[in-house]
């Protein structure tokens, strides 16, 4: 249960209710003026944002209702009942592809991948924002952390069954941190892009879901409540989405980089170490479930082993971009 913030007569407002206003208020605004300012279907852009926040609500829902069921009589009660219960982030993803993928098939908006960029951009403001309501409440959170016991690293919150005060890492400010930066380095991106006249539709949306994907193979694995399949319980599905990103951001731009550049061996020599970094990525994280001990520096390596994963698919998207003209240049 989150705190209160406000109580009128016997209504109950809540800090956590309180930033996901204000999540969704930062993400629509930033996604119409981007949007707008690209000199879009103003018709489009109304649309899309009832529509997406609709299929968000909805596909949220029914994420939280698969992961937990016991909180809820049937997923009719889950859809019927907002007053109990919960969200789950992916939902608002899949809200929001559908939602402009629908607008495009009807043909109100021309571009389904611009829409997609100025979404993903809008949706690093709505993330920063709205991972801060976790200050409010005990989710997302990971182990107990005796040493750099401060922000960003680590917040307090009350073991349900002890009622100890514990000091566990804030999973929560990190996620948000990296989608503020996320936030500024695809808004610099944009921007550049615009003032050179080298934008290409969907680069942008396909840049966020590699990089926070990435960041969400590491961070996902810190939480002491992720989400797992009824399956097995154990694979979280985030980390699988999160990896799927990477993968669909890796091949896009491998296959531009072909059609672009023509076929060459040496493209094996970013393949072969980027197939070896992903595979190395995942096995840190069997190691950190294997060796709590080691903890650490098991997250430290996957850390690492991330950022290289994204810096060689960044590398190939730069290497497809230098084509000039019809003369291969790669």
């Amino acid at each position: 249960m989150g705190q209160v913030a406000l109580i009128y007569r016997s209504v109950f407002v809540y800090w956590q209710s309180i930033f996901l206003v204000l999540a969704i208020s930062a993400s629509v605004c930033l996604y119409l003026s981007l949007y707008l300012s690209d000199g879009r279907n103003a018709v489009a852009a109304m649309l899309s944002v009832p529509l997406a926040l609709a299929f968000s609500l909805v596909l949220a829902r029914v994420v939280h209702w698969y992961c937990h069921p016991e909180q809820y009589e049937s997923l009719a009660y889950a859809l019927m009942n907002y007053r109990r219960g919960g969200y789950v982030l992916m939902g608002a993803f899949g809200g929001c592809i559908l939602a402009a993928a629908l607008l495009r098939l009807v043909r109100i908006s021309r571009n389904f991948l611009k829409m997609l960029d100025c979404m993903a951009i809008a949706g690093c403001a709505g993330i920063a924002v709205g991972r801060l309501a976790c200050f409010f409440t005990s989710e997302n959170r990971g182990m107990v952390v005796t040493v750099w016991t401060k922000l960003p690293w680590a917040w307090t919150v009350t073991n349900p069954v002890s009622g100890v005060e514990e000091m566990r890492l804030a999973t929560f400010f990190l996620q948000a941190m990296v989608a503020g930066i996320l936030l500024v380095g695809l808004l610099v991106f944009w921007l550049v892009t615009k003032i050179r006249e080298t934008d290409s539709d969907g680069d942008v949306c396909l840049i966020f879901l590699l990089c926070y994907g990435a960041s969400q193979v590491l961070l996902d694995s810190t939480r002491y409540d992720s989400l797992y399949f009824h399956s097995n319980g154990f694979v979280s599905i985030v980390q699988v989405l999160g990896a799927c990103a990477i993968g669909l951001a890796a091949i896009v731009f491998s296959v531009r980089l072909v059609r672009k550049c023509g076929w060459k061996r040496w493209y094996l020599l970013l393949w072969i170490p980027l197939a070896g970094l992903i595979g190395a990525a995942g096995f840190m994280e069997y190691f950190v479930q294997r060796w709590s001990k080691k903890i650490v520096i098991g997250y430290n390596v996957m850390a690492i082993l991330l950022l290289l994963v994204v810096a060689v698919i960044l590398v190939i998207r730069h290497l497809a971009q230098k084509q000039k003209g019809n003369e291969y240049d790669c």
